[in-house]
């Protein structure tokens, strides 16, 4: 409680500096940036482009930019530092970074501590940086997590003027944030933080990307609409940059302004030879889709992930996409593909391909079992939990505490959906009322859109097929509020009203369909027919 006031105060104290002086933006426009250096002025403005991109979470062009400072000043001991940070990747993934991740970045801390004569406040820079790394082996990352966003508090406090000081100190504030807390305290404090900067230094790449992390929430997205929207603006040409604005999208449920944003990132993911990042935004791509009911445009990515799959290098450094999210996006994009279309037969008779990502895999077999338990595959769906039972028993051996908890709630819904085709309806009830309670405990990882299938759908679906259609639209409602306009959560809102009687109700939600379907396939799915006929009948 001690730190969390602390980095709060820490917010509050910075004096924020007047806008600088900007030079001309680079011909591949990746924002501006002025970090301040003790680098010759030769190397001054590549190493402020070489900010920029590690802003954008262009991780490969950012190390390769670094190193192009390294070569223009040896002595630049910052670059290191950049080196350091590029190594680290996404901080917004949550699982283990590999051992070789750590060296890669252990490596360049060590080379920052002995090159040239850093400024006593670029050695906090190293040393805050140094947290991610050092003693790994003895320390866990959310404890190295925590070392370094502290770090960076100290660097605000004693250097209140420094900009960029402050906005690396608001992404760690955010990146270190409980995903438990609701209050959302931490994301709302730093959030307030960049978005006063961004104010003033609107064509900063790394306030309007933070913002968008900061307020990746159901409760806060609107908050970062102006960023979304700013965003590829600033880095039109960084792959990452593109895509980043599809989170807020996501969570406002505009399919329309994610699918662009994505098709976009895409062109330039293609372009940087990001396959992660390209296969990051199909999935992201996917679900937008498949939420309009255009089932044929989502199929289309579905088809092209074999190809996809043999050029994803799983050691490769990359963008804001890791391989484990490109790994992630192999297997949950087909999964979705069935299990929002409610071909129950087609999710049982997944493959499971080989995944080195374990939380990548429980994805399949979480389809598989959802889709057996549905169509009466009882045996494979003892299968599936099974499996999802290993693959959580795994992470925890890992102390990967996060997906533990994840793949435990799919494992949970599985069996609840097994339960209830046996007839163990009370018992299924309440085991899918405790998955969507614990689910809702939780925030989704930036490796995706959503969950799968949120459990509280799965929930007043469960509860639809028990004859209780007011509870049913009480859970869709609810699983509304936390993922709007999802396809399935309005289809079933508007058949569990109309099955109570409540016609003006029933009437609202047909008609939210039609409209998130306007442009879906035809003949589409039959909910779309469904809600004409209702809504026809009614004029």
């Amino acid at each position: 409680m001690r730190v969390t006031r602390l980095r709060f105060a820490l917010l509050a104290l910075v004096v924020f500096p007047a806008a600088p002086s900007y030079g001309l933006v680079p011909a591949q426009a990746v924002g501006t940036v002025n970090f301040a250096t003790s680098c010759t002025l030769a190397a001054q403005p590549m190493f402020n482009r070489s900010v920029a991109l590690l802003h954008s979470f262009a991780f490969s062009q950012a190390t390769d930019a670094f190193n192009g400072v390294l070569r223009t000043d040896p002595g630049c001991a910052m670059a290191w530092w950049g080196i350091a940070l590029s190594a680290w990747g996404n901080p917004f993934g949550v699982a283990t970074k590999p051992a070789g991740q750590i060296a890669r970045g252990l490596g360049a801390i060590t080379q920052a501590k002995v090159t040239g004569t850093p400024t006593w406040r670029e050695m906090r820079y190293i040393d805050a940086a140094a947290r991610l790394y050092e003693r790994a082996d003895l320390t866990s990352q959310a404890d190295r997590v925590a070392a370094y966003r502290d770090a960076m508090a100290g660097l605000v406090v004693s250097v209140p003027t420094d900009t960029e000081a402050v906005i690396f100190h608001a992404l760690a504030v955010v990146f270190a944030a409980d995903p438990r807390d609701k209050t959302y305290a931490s994301q709302l404090a730093a959030g307030a933080t960049l978005e006063r900067l961004f104010a003033t230094l609107p064509n900063h790449p790394g306030l309007a990307h933070y913002i968008i992390h900061s307020y990746d929430a159901p409760p806060l997205a609107a908050r970062a609409l102006a960023a979304a929207t700013r965003y590829s603006q600033i880095a039109p040409e960084i792959s990452h940059a593109l895509h980043m604005p599809s989170h807020t999208f996501t969570r406002e449920g505009l399919w329309e302004r994610s699918i662009a944003a994505n098709v976009a990132a895409a062109s330039a993911a293609r372009r940087e030879g990001s396959t992660a990042e390209e296969l990051h935004s199909g999935d992201y791509r996917t679900y937008a889709y498949l939420q309009m009911g255009r089932d044929a445009a989502a199929r289309q990515i579905v088809d092209s992930l074999p190809a996809l799959s043999r050029r994803l290098d799983p050691t490769a450094v990359g963008t804001g996409a890791s391989p484990a999210s490109g790994f992630y996006a192999l297997a949950a994009t087909p999964a979705r593909y069935a299990l929002e279309r409610g071909v129950w037969a087609e999710a049982a008779a997944l493959l499971v391909q080989p995944n080195p990502i374990a939380y990548a895999s429980a994805v399949t077999w979480f389809a598989r079992g959802i889709g057996a338990a549905r169509s009466g595959a009882a045996p494979l769906a003892d299968t599936a939990a099974g499996e999802l039972a290993r693959i959580r028993d795994a992470l925890a051996l890992a102390h990967e505490t996060y997906w533990t908890e994840q793949v435990d709630i799919q494992r949970a819904a599985v069996t609840a959906w097994r339960d209830f085709a046996a007839g163990r309806r009370t018992e299924a009830l309440a085991a899918m009322r405790d998955a969507a309670d614990r689910e809702d405990a939780t925030e989704k990882s930036a490796v995706t859109p959503g969950p799968i299938v949120p459990a509280r759908e799965l929930l007043g679906e469960m509860l639809l097929a028990d004859s209780q259609p007011t509870l049913a639209l009480g859970a869709f409602v609810l699983t509304l509020r936390h993922e709007p306009n999802r396809f399935r959560a309005v289809a079933g809102a508007a058949v569990a009203a109309n099955t109570v009687g409540n016609r003006v109700t029933a009437r609202k939600y047909y008609a939210e369909l039609l409209k998130l379907g306007a442009r879906a396939d035809r003949p589409g799915r039959p909910a779309l027919a469904e809600a004409a006929r209702v809504v026809g009948k009614q004029d």
